[in-house]
């Protein structure tokens, strides 16, 4: 606490202080249910939102209390790259195939396999689903644990990018339908990536597929903070991580990168510090007016849906933010 104190901060005991002393909150995820009920009317909260999974009776508590939202995930700089996400996407990608090999031993429900190749036996086959940060990461991951791997995208631009980082090691392809039913059947380990910025992401494996996987294989599902890309995916905790469906290990944990908090700490001070040192010297409106990535994160202003697609899914209305801003 020192520390702090030295640095300019004040110390407060209770998470009620903290909302109602605060103007702008920064947080890693959204405020959860039961802290609703402390935010301070009128406030800003700057964090990884993931909005489009949340309820609806939420969202409409965030617009009676006149709250900002803003997301980190969604910060968009001028090369249409996240400079907030992309770095815990990383991490999240280099994670995934530790983790998967660690559930791939049979004492924690899993096939009993290696995931590298040993001479003689055939490594296992990793299937990765999206070719953007956390794909790449985790291709890099596994095929430096020696897997087969295979990666589908909906966007040749995306696989193109992967093959020639990766020099044409893994085997991509065009993600469709019967591909995945393929493909997941003989996968060991699938690696949920995808990404739709602010959107809850599709379930691209059915349930059916995850019913033809072989028994003990893995499903690590990254894209559960938008609701997961399996259908058979449900939120996790870093105390229960696991859980076993149709005879397949599914770790589905929100925010996995929590698990290295003194890495991820740093990570998003990094990232996220120029952004919050321009709320808090210039204020909302100056700091959104002067910075188009800032201000293209904003879901809601001030008790307004702003983001379009947002308004959509939970069939609000929306004010375009330049709008407000006037």
């Amino acid at each position: 606490d020192h520390d702090f104190e030295e640095a300019g901060a004040q110390i407060v005991y209770g998470s009620e202080e903290t909302y109602h002393r605060s103007d702008l909150v920064c947080r890693v995820g959204r405020p959860s249910t039961e802290e609703l009920d402390l935010l301070k009317p009128g406030g800003t909260i700057i964090a990884f939102q993931h909005l489009a999974v949340i309820p609806k009776e939420n969202m409409d508590r965030f617009l009676e209390l006149e709250t900002t939202l803003i997301g980190y995930e969604v910060i968009t700089d001028e090369t249409g790259d996240f400079p907030v996400l992309n770095p815990f996407s990383e991490m999240a990608g280099q994670m995934a195939i530790p983790l998967a090999t660690h559930y791939l031993q049979t004492t924690k429900g899993g096939r009993g396999i290696l995931i590298g190749n040993v001479p003689g036996v055939p490594p296992a086959t990793v299937l990765i689903i999206g070719a953007g940060t956390v794909g790449v990461a985790a291709a890099r991951s596994a095929l430096g644990h020696g897997a087969h791997v295979l990666a589908v995208d909906d966007e040749m631009a995306q696989l193109r990018s992967l093959s020639r980082e990766l020099i044409g090691r893994p085997h991509t392809t065009m993600a469709t339908t019967e591909r995945l039913s393929r493909y997941s059947e003989i996968a060991d380990v699938v690696v949920g990536a995808v990404l739709v910025p602010g959107r809850r992401a599709p379930h691209l494996i059915t349930e059916e597929m995850v019913k033809k996987m072989k028994p003990g294989s893995v499903i690590i599902d990254v894209a559960v903070d938008q609701g997961g890309c399996v259908a058979t995916t449900r939120p996790t905790t870093l105390d229960r991580p696991t859980f076993v469906q149709h005879g397949v290990v599914h770790y589905c944990v929100p925010n996995m990168t929590a698990n290295v908090p003194r890495t991820a700490s740093r990570v998003l001070t990094n990232a996220a510090l120029p952004y919050v040192k321009a709320l808090a010297k210039k204020g909302l409106k100056d700091a959104l007016r002067e910075d188009p990535a800032l201000a293209g994160a904003v879901y809601t202003f001030e008790g307004t849906m702003v983001d379009a697609g947002l308004g959509e899914h939970f069939g609000i209305p929306t004010t375009p933010l330049t709008d407000l801003l006037q």
